[in-house]
Formats: C-alpha cells, sequence, structure tokens
C-alpha cells in the first residue's frame, strides 16, 4: 500500500493549499455577520422608541369611578389617546359608555376630568374630552395598506401601569367580532402585540407612529391573540360621535334567525340563496310592523341584496340613510311579498 500524498499530508500538517481545500469562515466574517445582525436590532430598537417618544404623550390612562377630585375612586380602567390639541380623546366604547365620572391621566402627571362626549357601541368606540391647552395628539393612519407579518406596536395602560408599550405583528385581516348590540365589527385587525385588561381603547401603531388600530380584545388563557377596530371604522365613527355623539343607523325593528328554505321555493321564486331570516318577533309600531312584516316571515331580501342572516340585515342597514324607503322582499308560507319598508334611526335604542 503506498504512502500518503503530498497534499494528504499537507492537510495532516495543516498546510493546504488554497485551491485545494475552502478556507475555513474568518473572524472577520462572523463578525461582520454579527454587526449586520446588530444593526437590524438596533434599527428595531430605534423605530420602537421614535413611536414611543413621538405618541407616549399622547397616550391617557383612562379611570372611571365614583367622586371627582381627591375623593375619585375608580372603579374600572382603560386607556385612550388624543387625537386634537384641543383635548379630543378616542377609547372603548365599554370602557365609558356606562361611567358617571371619567378621568384621564398623562405621563406628564396631569390628571384631568373627562366628559363623555359619544359612543357608539355597534364599533365599540367612543370619545371623551379634557380640557387642556395644546395636548400632544396622535394621527390617524391608513389600516388598508396593512399587510399580514408587518410590524405593529401596542400602547396602553394594563393593569394601570401607564404607557406600556409591546410589539407584535399583524398576524390575521378581515377579522369579525361581535359587539354589545349584536352587530359584527368587521374588517377587524388580529395581532400579536401583548394586550391586557387595561390596554382597551389603546392605540395599535404602525412604525411611523400613526395609529393603525385601536385594540378591543383579547381572548382570555390565549397567549398573543389581541384584537383591533381598524382606523379606517374610526375615521367614519368619530367624526359623528363629534357632531351628534352617536352614529346613525337605519333599523327595521325585528328579531330573527337564519332558516333553511325549503329548495322547492327556492326553485320555484328563482332564489339566489338556500337561507332567508324568519321573523322572531316584529317591534309594535316600527319600520318593520308599518310596512305588514309579521312573526314567521321569511327576509331573503333587501334593496336587491340576498339576506341569508341577520348579519346580512345589519350590513345594509348600517350603510342605508336613515328614513329613505327601500324594497324588502319576504316569504309568507310559500307566497312572495314585495314590500317597501322605510326604516328608522336606530342609535337612540341603544
Amino acid at each position: 500500500m503506498s504512502g500518503p500524498k503530498k497534499n494528504e499530508l499537507a492537510w495532516l500538517s495543516g498546510e493546504v493549499p488554497l485551491e485545494e481545500s475552502p478556507a475555513p469562515p474568518t473572524d472577520r466574517q462572523s463578525e461582520g455577520e454579527q454587526k449586520s445582525d446588530a444593526a437590524l436590532l438596533d434599527a428595531y430598537s430605534r423605530a420602537v422608541t421614535a413611536v414611543v417618544d413621538a405618541v407616549g404623550p399622547a397616550i391617557a390612562s383612562i379611570s372611571i369611578g365614583e367622586g371627582g377630585g381627591r375623593d375619585f375612586e375608580p372603579t374600572g380602567a382603560g386607556s385612550g389617546f388624543v387625537i386634537t390639541p384641543d383635548g379630543y380623546i378616542v377609547t372603548n366604547s365599554h370602557v365609558v359608555s356606562r361611567a358617571r365620572k371619567i378621568e384621564a391621566s398623562f405621563i406628564d402627571g396631569r390628571k384631568l376630568e373627562a366628559l363623555l362626549v359619544g359612543s357608539d357601541p355597534s364599533t365599540d368606540l367612543a370619545v371623551i374630552r379634557v380640557s387642556g391647552p395644546n395636548l400632544p395628539y396622535a394621527t390617524l393612519g391608513d389600516s388598508s395598506a396593512l399587510r399580514v407579518g408587518q410590524l405593529v406596536i401596542a400602547m396602553g395602560n394594563p393593569f394601570g401601569f401607564q404607557s406600556t408599550v409591546s410589539t407584535g405583528v399583524i398576524s390575521a385581516l378581515g377579522r369579525a367580532l361581535r359587539a354589545q348590540d349584536g352587530r359584527l365589527i368587521e374588517n377587524v385587525i388580529q395581532h400579536t402585540a401583548p394586550l391586557n385588561p387595561g390596554n382597551s381603547g389603546g392605540p395599535l401603531l404602525d412604525s411611523r407612529g400613526r395609529v393603525v388600530g385601536i385594540n378591543t380584545a383579547i381572548i382570555a388563557m390565549a397567549q398573543g391573540i389581541g384584537f383591533a377596530i381598524p382606523a379606517a371604522a374610526a375615521k367614519t365613527v368619530v367624526p359623528q360621535l363629534l357632531a351628534k355623539g352617536r352614529v346613525e343607523r337605519s333599523y327595521l325593528g325585528v328579531i330573527g334567525l337564519r332558516r333553511l328554505l325549503n329548495r322547492r321555493v327556492v326553485r320555484f321564486h328563482k332564489l339566489g340563496k338556500d337561507y332567508g331570516v324568519e321573523i322572531v318577533s316584529v317591534e309594535p309600531g316600527g319600520p318593520a310592523a308599518a310596512a305588514g312584516l309579521r312573526p314567521g316571515d321569511i327576509i331573503v331580501s333587501i334593496g336587491a341584496v340576498d339576506v341569508t342572516s341577520p348579519d346580512d340585515l345589519f350590513r345594509f342597514l348600517a350603510g342605508w340613510p336613515v328614513g329613505r324607503p327601500v324594497r324588502l322582499a319576504a316569504l309568507r308560507s310559500a307566497e312572495r311579498l314585495e314590500l317597501v319598508v322605510v326604516p328608522a334611526e336606530a342609535a337612540a335604542r341603544v
């Protein structure tokens, strides 16, 4: 057997020609990678701290309770953020809608009494106001431009700890949550920034410090699942709350359940869907009663839009002007009814 070749001996001795064996990574390359990682982390940190510095002074810790001044006794808490320099604050409806006294605290130490301007349980949004000159404020951004995986920053006051910051990413878009009044809140943002009780009403921010959502809910016993009302909803609702203290929405005055239709009836009347909304009760004197609807009727369309669930009715009426007549189709036994109904305002009933 022949002995080791020259190149093999060179390899054993550590004298490997460059053309015959790749060089191991150098310390210089490792340092370069480390510097690159550090630069990325530094950029991430700078983005978060810049947002905190810019928006933190506009975050309000909201307490609700009894009494006033030094005698104020908080019974609940939430978060909010200033949207105008004259003291208008956006928060959640469920935080303040039934509060007798509201107090807003800021990181500069100020504690100001707040008054409820308006509340909309259907989107879980509310506006309160404090008296104070030149308050720092946040800006509503474009929630329609959000993408899954995008960095977001949540700010609020969980468990009363002021100006708490958490970060995460958008994990899903287009979610739906059920509001206090039974309506669906649509296009809800799901994200992974940790939330806790007291975060409700605080802003969800993008990397430039723009409010893209209003944190509203968490799932108990779950981690990394938080929800926020999109800024697009706030842009629609807040001006109405500022102007009228409420959001005008149409309603019919019925309670209904989803109902599977008989296939023969679907074919006979050439219906577009296999489901309708069966009326369980009709509010006396309401729009539906005035149009001639009664319990047992099954609504199948309104304004040329197929109705397969109560949510379809809510969705249509949310965008239909109060007092404007609209055509409605319903089934009564095997007969198809074509009616005209005049929706009334639902805000006073909330």
